[in-house]
């Protein structure tokens, strides 16, 4: 695991986020001249035998021009539309950059369903290995021209850290407008810069503000989001600008380094905590939900009050406390209509009323992600 960010070169493989505002000009259209420049450090990257994931934005804004828009889309047809256009003329540049350096890319448009279910989820870890093997850069989008608003990740920055899970890197570089975290909003006078962040939970004092630029829909509340995510997946991330992206791979950057917080967790589990979808809901009493979020144990029938939603054995489902808020997610063991005469009941009384199928755990610990932590439940 990398500890500082002077040890980034060092890293067998590296997902790097560049974003809107870093790509475009000041009339909001692709500069294409700050592409070519964060292609040419990447592309020296992986010709050096760093194995580097990009994940891009860009793509609204590079069919804006062609679509004669001056500013942001209306409406969400309006975006989808530009993005359709853009999104040729972004993998047109970005190809065009890395073949000057010898480098092939591979274009991979996502959308949430692709992380939220388990078969596609594979199907894309599957897709990034054999790409990444044959020495292709992926570049990665999402799909803004198909995605409905209810299944998009919001935002290229969430993105890119569940892009940071799925391929098992061992760095996440989200490159930006801002050379780091600040105590304050940067322009304001006395606002302190913050080089290291042992972990995203214990930022105190620190003034978070805005939702993006006139470009873009990240700002840095969601970049934190996605620190949070990849270094509690044992992912540590390096927050910089574009502009610095070849003295990040140096080591002498300015920039915020962001520890992981959590030793690397299986695939498994970093899916069921941040991508998978619950088909319904499992309440717990307060003593189950100790034994889920203090302890190791698995979830048993007795820990169980109440039942909701419509699920089959083997599909995800959110583990929730009486007072609805989620504390873990896992696969369960049984379906739905299964579990009502099991509720409140012990493995022993199960076995001896139902029969020796139904003596086992609802949801076993090896299939259980926890979401609220030790010291969240705390509180």
């Amino acid at each position: 695991m990398l500890r500082t960010a002077a040890e980034l070169s060092t890293a067998r493989r590296v997902v790097v986020k560049v974003g809107s505002s870093s790509l475009t000009g000041p009339d909001g259209s692709l500069a294409v001249d700050r592409l070519i420049a964060v292609s040419d450090a990447l592309a020296e990257r992986r010709v050096a035998g760093q194995e580097i994931v990009l994940v891009t934005s860009g793509a609204v804004a590079a069919g804006r021009g062609p679509l004669g828009l001056s500013g942001r889309p209306r409406d969400t047809p309006e975006a989808q539309a530009a993005a359709s256009v853009g999104q040729g003329l972004l993998i047109a540049h970005y190809t065009e950059a890395f073949a000057a350096h010898g480098v092939p890319v591979g274009q991979v448009l996502l959308t949430a369903e692709d992380t939220i279910r388990r078969s596609r989820y594979r199907n894309a870890v599957r897709a990034f290995e054999r790409l990444i093997a044959a020495g292709v850069v992926p570049v990665i989008n999402e799909n803004d021209a198909v995605a409905p608003d209810e299944l998009t990740f919001g935002d290229n920055d969430r993105l890119a850290a569940l892009v940071a899970q799925l391929v098992r890197a061992d760095a996440l570089v989200l490159l930006t407008d801002v050379d780091g975290l600040y105590d304050g909003p940067p322009g304001r006078p006395g606002a302190r810069h913050i080089p290291v962040v042992e972990s995203v939970d214990a930022l105190e004092g620190v003034e978070v503000t805005g939702t993006g630029s006139r470009v873009g829909t990240g700002g840095m509340i969601t970049k934190l989001q996605s620190a949070s995510m990849a270094t509690s997946s044992g992912i540590p991330v390096l927050l910089t600008t574009a502009a610095n992206v070849r003295a990040a791979f140096a080591g002498t950057a300015k920039g915020t380094w962001f520890h992981a917080t959590r030793k690397r967790a299986s695939r498994r589990q970093v899916w069921l905590e941040h991508a998978a979808r619950g088909n319904g809901k499992l309440v717990l009493d307060d003593g189950a939900v100790r034994a889920i979020v203090d302890g190791t144990a698995s979830l048993l029938a007795a820990g169980i009050v109440r039942v909701e939603g419509d699920f089959r054995a083997g599909e995800p489902v959110e583990l929730v406390d009486v007072q609805g808020a989620v504390v873990a997610r896992g696969i369960v063991a049984f379906d739905a209509a299964e579990l009502p005469e099991m509720l409140g009941r012990s493995t022993r009384e199960l076995r001896a009323e139902l029969g020796d199928r139904f003596e086992r755990e609802v949801v076993h610990r090896d299939d259980l992600a926890v979401v609220r932590r030790r010291t969240d439940a705390a509180r």
